[in-house]
C-alpha cells in the first residue's frame, strides 16, 4: 500500500479511498488540488494498485489493518477526516467500526455496501475479473457486444458515463500493473468481509452522499450498519456527485470537515 500526500503538513488530514478497480490518480485527479487548499490529502493506493507496490491484494481486513498502521506512524493516529469512494466507503465504515484509529468525520460516497456467502462471492469475482480485465489492461473489452455498447455510451452527451471511467483511471493511465489476482481478492473481500450493523464509535461522525437513483435499498443499509448518519441525499447515480460535480463535491466536503 502506497499513500500520496498533497498540501501543507500543518492542515489537517483527509484521507482519500479509491473504489473498486480504480487508480487514484483517476479517482481523485479532479478534487486533489482543491481539497489541498485546506487540508493535507493523503489519498491511498491500495496494495496492488500502484506501480511501485509488488505485492497482490490481499483482503479488507489486511488493507484496513495497514490504513491504520500508517495513520498511526505518520499522522499521531487522528485524521480529520476520511472519504470513501465506492469500495472505498466499506473502509470508513471498517475503520469506524474498529476503532483504532481517531476520524472525527467518515464519510461514504453512494457506496452499496453489499455482502455475499463465500460462494457467490466467488462466482461473482472471477466473472468480473473476466470482463473487465482485457479493458483495465488495453481499454478495450473482449466480448464485442459489451465493446460496442461501451463505444455508444462514450459517444452519448450525457458526461456520466466518461466520468465514471475517468475515476478509475483507466482513460488516462496505464493500469496494466494491477494483477488477476489483486482484482479477485479486492472484489472477493468486499463482499465476504463482514460489516458491523449500527455502527457508531462516539468519536466519528457518519456523512453519507446517498445517490437516489441507486435506489431505496441503498438508503436502508446506510441506517443499517450506521447509527444516526447524516444522510445527504442526491439525484444522481452511483458516484456521479464525484465525477460529474468535483467543485461542488469539494464545497461539500469541506463544509463537513472544516
Amino acid at each position: 500500500m502506497h499513500v500520496h500526500e498533497f498540501g501543507n503538513k500543518d492542515n489537517p488530514v483527509i484521507l482519500l479511498l479509491p473504489g473498486t478497480m480504480c487508480y487514484w490518480k483517476g479517482n481523485f485527479g479532479n478534487v486533489i488540488d482543491e481539497l489541498a487548499k485546506d487540508f493535507l490529502v493523503a489519498a491511498v493506493a491500495y496494495t496492488g494498485f500502484d506501480e511501485e507496490d509488488k505485492e497482490d491484494y490481499r483482503s479488507v481486513t489486511d488493507e484496513t489493518g495497514r490504513i491504520e498502521e500508517y495513520v498511526v506512524k505518520n499522522y499521531g493516529g487522528h485524521i480529520r477526516a476520511a472519504y470513501g469512494c465506492s469500495l472505498g466507503g466499506t473502509f470508513v465504515a471498517h475503520l469506524a467500526a474498529r476503532n483504532r484509529i481517531k476520524m472525527d468525520y467518515g464519510i461514504i460516497g453512494s457506496s452499496d455496501l453489499d455482502q455475499a456467502g463465500n460462494i457467490k462471492a466467488s462466482i461473482m469475482s472471477s466473472l468480473m475479473v473476466k470482463v473487465t480485465w482485457n479493458f483495465i489492461h488495453t481499454g478495450r473489452y473482449n466480448s464485442k457486444l459489451m465493446q460496442k455498447r461501451y463505444e455508444s455510451q462514450m459517444a452519448a452527451p450525457d458526461p456520466y458515463n466518461k466520468a465514471f471511467v475517468a475515476i478509475t483511471g483507466r482513460d488516462k493511465y496505464d493500469m496494466s500493473f494491477i494483477s488477476k489476482e489483486s482484482l479477485k481478492g479486492q472484489f472477493k473481500s468486499d463482499l465476504t468481509t463482514p460489516l458491523p450493523k449500527g455502527i457508531d464509535n462516539k468519536e466519528t461522525e457518519i456523512h453519507v452522499f446517498y445517490a437516489k437513483k441507486m435506489g431505496e435499498k441503498y438508503l436502508d443499509r446506510y441506517n443499517l450498519y450506521f447509527k444516526n448518519p447524516v444522510i445527504h441525499e442526491q439525484d444522481m447515480r452511483h458516484e456521479e456527485f464525484l465525477g460529474v460535480y468535483p467543485h461542488e463535491w469539494c464545497e461539500l466536503v469541506k463544509e463537513i470537515c472544516l
